[in-house]
């Protein structure tokens, strides 16, 4: 029962019906608090109060405006109601924006609500059951046509009781939100205070917000921690889903959060200039929807202008529903079975609405089955389907809690549906520094059929090297993956014995280096070469004409050659064979031996060479500890089993 403690009560209907009146009878607070909003007489922006219910249940109230010219401000409250007063002033009866405010609610699928009919001091009763009459004739049909009806006067009090009673009859039912996972704020107003900073405030839809907690301000992904809380204009330590929240963060400039803007769990939600939905036209839209056609997009505080990409018609009839992508002029951070409003770009009415399938989705080719039939699946299908459609239409390593966002599944489903799915074989599992990425089995063997046929081609051509460059691999096929990832699943195709993974390069289990028919000749030239030189090789380039090799062709038998260790590069141009080297060595072993110390001149008599081979051999001999220098004089080195003087 914890869940359902935590409600807001949202207020609908046609301006000077009597909203902020109600609400102040019913709470003494005033949410009028602008002065242009006292000195008109109507509300112009949301409106907060507190409201105790009989039982004592604590509830929020948000107050919206009612006048055509401030829908939008009326959208950015409705999306975080739970239960919905219908006004309806008793001398006018149903009005325009009663109709539009109605369709708002419908949209929204507030399914819980009761109609209160206003100033009925106003009215005798003949006039009044006409109203009512009136009334039950326009619910029908709607999310509210079995809503209770309440006469009520905020002037003289008739029917506040009742209308409490109603309210609190109707919490009891009321869905609770989830309470578990990453916390969800969408911002409704934003201001600063001295001393303390930017403070937001919102409607927590899901999880907990604690004090010290911190927090990811998207779209900008600002990251801020919680300084202090309030619920209901009380310091609190802690909030939970369905409270009205006012949250101090630190370290945020007020010009980096705006009314739209959502305080999320850190890398919890994305936000996305995509979305893939099923849109409903409503019947009262008057003509066709075009394919994008340009609309104003409504989702929680959120207002975006944006286009509708009909994806398979090229118009949507009134009171009919189709998958639209939504291309977005601005980023929207939103949820799986997220509920928006649609408006028309110009002039501005109410048009459908409907709710979110993929919250970031990719860019579809319209008239594609393949298309459509994803798209029912992430609608309607079990935690596994929907697991398994996430990751199939985003090709990638994911971790599950972003696959249960994804989802809009809770943690405990999505891992029932991993579990089950990877047990069958369709979901792949991928460890990596402590953590498991996930993977759609036919997406990995598709990444593990690409990377071995670049492979083979790549072992074809360049038979000497000993595999791929990684990077070169990660940048042409995997661009998407940073380079950690990249490597996570590379170590997970060697552990299914796929590829052989080394440190810079990736290749086939079963592949050596080595030379192709028409490299071995070339190579053995250059052995002979070099062997026939001895002591006095001669320059790379030069060693590549006497074996008929071009540039390339030389570079991948020397690289082979070095990488073997066949050969060694001494210096600059000058690479010397290994035997050559090893005997240089041994004759330099037995010299130290013999006499205790050794001069270039020495060496190059004893090389029957050049001072230009000897002095970079004896240089490349002191690198390798084999001689050690001291002034002009080299003695012998550790490598040679010899200490050196103290």
């Amino acid at each position: 029962m914890e869940g359902l403690k935590h409600l807001i009560i949202g207020t609908a209907g046609h301006v000077d019906h009597g909203k902020t009146a109600l609400v102040r009878a019913l709470t003494g607070i005033d949410t009028d608090r602008l002065k242009e909003e006292k000195e008109r007489g109507i509300s112009i922006e949301l409106g907060f109060a507190a409201l105790t219910l009989p039982g004592g249940r604590r509830a929020g109230i948000v107050d919206v405006p009612g006048h055509e010219r401030f829908i939008k401000n009326m959208l950015a409250g409705a999306g975080g109601f739970d239960l919905v007063m219908l006004v309806i002033a008793a001398d006018e009866g149903v009005m325009p924006q009663t109709r539009e405010h109605l369709d708002i609610i419908q949209l929204l699928q507030v399914s819980k609500g009761v109609v209160a009919i206003t100033k009925a001091d106003l009215v005798d009763k003949e006039w009044l059951d006409l109203v009512k009459e009136e009334v039950l004739d326009f619910l029908q049909g709607t999310v509210l046509e079995d809503a209770p009806l309440v006469t009520v006067s905020a002037v003289t009090g008739q029917g506040l009781p009742e209308l409490l009673s109603v309210l609190a009859s109707l919490a009891e039912d009321a869905r609770p939100r989830a309470a578990s996972g990453p916390p969800r704020l969408p911002v409704d107003r934003v201001f600063t205070i001295t001393g303390f900073g930017t403070v937001v405030t919102g409607t927590l839809q899901s999880g907990t917000l604690g004090l010290g907690d911190t927090v990811e301000v998207l779209p900008r992904g600002t990251v801020s921690r919680v300084r202090s809380l309030q619920v209901h204009g009380k310091k609190a330590e802690k909030a939970a889903a369905g409270q009205r929240v006012a949250v101090n963060l630190t370290g945020l400039e007020v010009e980096a959060v705006e009314r739209g803007s959502v305080v999320v769990g850190p890398q919890s939600l994305k936000a996305a200039l995509r979305l893939d939905a099923r849109v409903l036209l409503l019947k009262s839209a008057g003509r066709p929807l075009k394919n994008r056609a340009r609309v104003r997009f409504y989702l929680g505080t959120k207002e975006s202008l944006g286009r509708v990409v009909l994806l398979d018609r090229e118009e949507l009839e009134p009171g009919q529903t189709a998958f639209v992508q939504m291309e977005l002029e601005e980023p929207v951070v939103s949820a799986r079975r997220d509920r928006f409003v649609i408006r028309s770009y110009s002039p501005m009415s109410t048009i459908g609405g409907g709710s979110v399938i993929d919250p970031a989705a990719r860019k579809h080719r319209r008239f594609r089955k393949e298309v459509l039939g994803a798209l029912a699946t992430l609608e309607k299908g079990s935690p596994a389907e929907l697991v398994q459609q996430v990751l199939l239409s985003n090709p990638a390593l994911h971790q599950e809690e972003d696959v249960a966002a994804a989802a809009g599944l809770p943690a405990t489903e999505t891992g029932k549906a991993v579990q089950f799915l990877v047990e069958g074989g369709s979901v792949k599992r991928v460890a990596g520094e402590g953590k498991t990425y996930l993977a759609a089995a036919e997406v990995y063997g598709r990444w593990a059929s690409d990377i071995a046929g670049l492979l083979q081609g790549y072992h074809r051509e360049y038979s000497l090297r000993d595999g791929y460059p990684k990077e070169e691999l990660r940048s042409r096929k995997f661009a998407s993956f940073n380079s950690k990832l990249f490597q996570f699943l590379l170590q997970s195709l060697e552990q299914d014995g796929l590829i052989k993974n080394m440190p810079q390069t990736v290749a086939l289990p079963d592949f050596n280096p080595g030379p192709g028919a028409g490299q071995e000749k070339a190579l053995n030239t250059v052995r002979r070469l070099v062997r026939e030189a001895g002591f006095q090789p001669p320059a790379w380039g030069e060693l590549c004409r006497l074996a008929g090799l071009n540039e390339g062709a030389g570079q991948e038998i020397l690289q082979y050659l070095l990488r073997t260790g066949e050969m060694v590069k001494i210096e600059g141009d000058i690479f010397y064979h290994q035997e050559s080297l090893t005997e240089a060595r041994r004759l330099v072993a037995d010299y130290l031996s013999d006499k205790g110390e050794i001069l270039v001149g020495e060496l190059r008599d004893l090389l029957k060479t050049s001072r230009k081979y000897a002095l970079p051999l004896m240089e490349y001999f002191d690198r390798e500890r084999i001689t050690r220098r001291v002034g002009d004089k080299r003695l012998p080195g550790r490598a040679l089993g010899q200490r050196p003087a103290n």
